[in-house]
């Protein structure tokens, strides 16, 4: 199964419409929060095209109210709060927003992948079995624009960058 895992999107539609048409391929996708304005959400309920979409909160998610009602419109979309366990394909799923929270989840050994974003970093790094993955940023902010790919046969993640 292939997953797509994108994080910080900070409103920038352009990037965000930029890398979900390079989703296509996508089984499921995952969002590490950072969505910020409730217009985002009618974006990705439109190109997920029913596919599962976990999305977790983070510290920019404003108007909670209206991203869950426009998120009702798209059944695909699963709103978590601030943290998605998951097991897609037979691999245990972690989803939150910050690194802090991340690490501790990918020591525990009790998942095979844990995905966070906040700090606009791509990073991926492993924790014995366990993948810590944080897709990078859609925002822009740092100058490079990228999301993740995970592969739940390979376990082998792929960055691709946004332009």
């Amino acid at each position: 199964m292939k997953i797509a895992i994108l994080s910080d999107t900070h409103d920038n539609i352009w990037k965000l419409d930029k890398a979900l048409d390079k989703t296509k391929s996508a089984e499921v996708l995952i969002h590490c929060g950072d969505l910020c304005s409730p217009f985002v959400i009618k974006h990705l309920g439109e190109a997920a095209h029913g596919r599962p979409l976990h999305i977790v909160w983070g510290n920019n998610d404003g108007d909670p109210l209206t991203i869950c009602q426009i998120a009702s419109q798209y059944s695909g979309i699963l709103l978590h709060g601030q943290f998605a366990e998951l097991e897609l394909d037979g691999v245990r799923i972690a989803v939150n927003h910050y690194p802090e929270i991340a690490r501790p989840l990918a020591d525990s050994g009790h998942y095979d992948l844990v995905c966070y974003g906040h700090d606009h970093t791509a990073h991926e790094s492993f924790n014995g079995q366990c993948i810590l993955l944080n897709p990078g940023e859609l925002m822009g902010l740092l100058g490079k624009t990228t999301f993740a790919w995970f592969d739940t046969q390979t376990r082998i993640v792929k960055f691709e960058e946004v332009k």
